[in-house]
């Protein structure tokens, strides 16, 4: 623990100008209620009826709201939480949430189990329309830590999840060995309990979000910030063969950024309907510095060449991908020392060629990072400002 905060230390120097527009971005707001107003990230899901149910966490509180117009009004919050819990809720750690065909939603949130920053992933559902939440439960056992959950629904409609765990980093230990990082864990649900964990890949950095998508019924794609060799915290990517099979490690970039900290900065990613797998990435290595994006249409076996995103000037970062069939949706944030914007670039052929920026919304106060969420017919932007609250922006107009 004292090495990585040692290196952290080392690296934030660096980082200084960026944290300034984009670690701070997460402070709660000073506030002593559980609703939305008091959360500094939020997380949307829209169900099958078009209902958009929205989580946060909010002093030591997960909280789970619907709406029925889209977010301009949100029905009254349910506590997924009996008690407050000490959450995990960093720049690149939320609260998740997915609604299946049947109107069932699971909400997975980490909680800190000591100082040392050991994780516990858990998992609340409801079965009643958001009505009542069952007691929360880990996802999985026999794990000295588990953090930075993701989910998402196949097209079957069984839940996959994963995450970042540490149960191979303990038997390392017990064994006097060295271990790097993290191991990439999933697991799968069809409505209720999650299976058996198993490892998809070792080695990974322990702290960054993870991408989440499907090349196909039962074969989710991961993207992962990885330790490659001599410490370089590149991203790399995973299509599973089948629901357990996880397919070959492909390195999405050779960035070479060496750094034994880690940067709290994950990858997005997004596969469109013709089977193409969209990745977005912050890196601060030594051949390219800054966002850039990449596609594969093998699964991961070649990426086109790294595109620029965003102004490098400009602190970007945080990227979303979203596809709706060859369209393809790229937001990010960027800061200027004053203001924060959310800036778009939208491809209409599958990621061959790709429009001019657009502005898109703008603040000049602490803000959660971007995300991009579909209803199956129209793109929304979501985000939350402490200035402007909760704000779905529908992005069917932008060229």
């Amino acid at each position: 623990m004292k090495h990585w905060l040692l290196s952290l230390a080392l690296l934030m120097p660096a980082m200084a100008a960026r944290a300034q527009g984009h670690m701070h971005a997460h402070p709660a707001p000073a506030c002593e209620g559980v609703g939305l107003a008091c959360a500094s990230a939020a997380t949307p899901a829209f169900a099958a009826d078009g209902t958009l149910w929205l989580t946060w966490a909010a002093n030591d509180r997960v909280l789970v709201a619907r709406s029925a117009d889209k977010g301009a009004t949100f029905a009254a919050p349910v506590a997924v939480t009996p008690e407050p819990e000490r959450l995990d809720n960093g720049p690149d750690s939320r609260p998740r949430i997915v609604v299946d065909a049947s109107g069932r939603i699971t909400v997975a949130y980490a909680v800190f189990r000591d100082k040392n920053w050991n994780g516990e992933v858990k998992i609340s559902r409801s079965t009643d329309a958001g009505a009542h939440f069952s007691a929360p439960e880990p996802i999985t056992g026999g794990s000295p830590s588990q953090r930075f959950q993701s989910m998402e629904i196949d097209s079957d409609g069984r839940v996959f999840a994963a995450w970042l765990d540490k149960r191979n980093v303990a038997a390392a230990r017990a064994k006097g060995e060295d271990y790097a990082g993290a191991a990439l864990a999933f697991a799968w649900s069809d409505g209720g309990r999650f299976g058996p964990t198993r490892i998809a890949a070792d080695n990974t950095c322990e702290c960054c979000r993870l991408g989440l998508g499907f090349v196909g019924p039962g074969r989710p794609v991961v993207a992962f910030r990885n330790i490659f060799a001599k410490s370089e915290r590149d991203h790399g990517l995973i299509a599973f063969q089948d629901p357990n099979t996880p397919g070959p490690l492909h390195r999405v970039s050779e960035d070479h950024w060496a750094i034994s900290g880690c940067p709290h900065h994950g990858p997005s990613l997004a596969v469109g309907e013709s089977g193409t797998i969209h990745v977005s990435w912050f890196t601060g290595g030594d051949l390219r510095k800054g966002v850039f994006y990449a596609r594969t249409t093998d699964a991961g076996a070649a990426f086109t060449a790294p595109m620029r995103v965003g102004d490098p000037t400009k602190q970007t970062g945080r990227p979303a991908l979203l596809t709706i069939g060859r369209t393809v949706y790229l937001a990010w944030k960027s800061f200027d020392g004053e203001r924060t914007e959310l800036r778009l670039s939208v491809s209409r052929d599958d990621g061959a060629t790709w429009g001019a920026p657009v502005a898109i919304a703008a603040t000049g106060d602490e803000s959660d990072h971007p995300q991009l969420i579909s209803d199956g017919r129209t793109a929304f932007l979501s985000w939350l400002t402490v200035q402007d609250g909760y704000r779905l922006i529908p992005l069917d107009r932008v060229s």
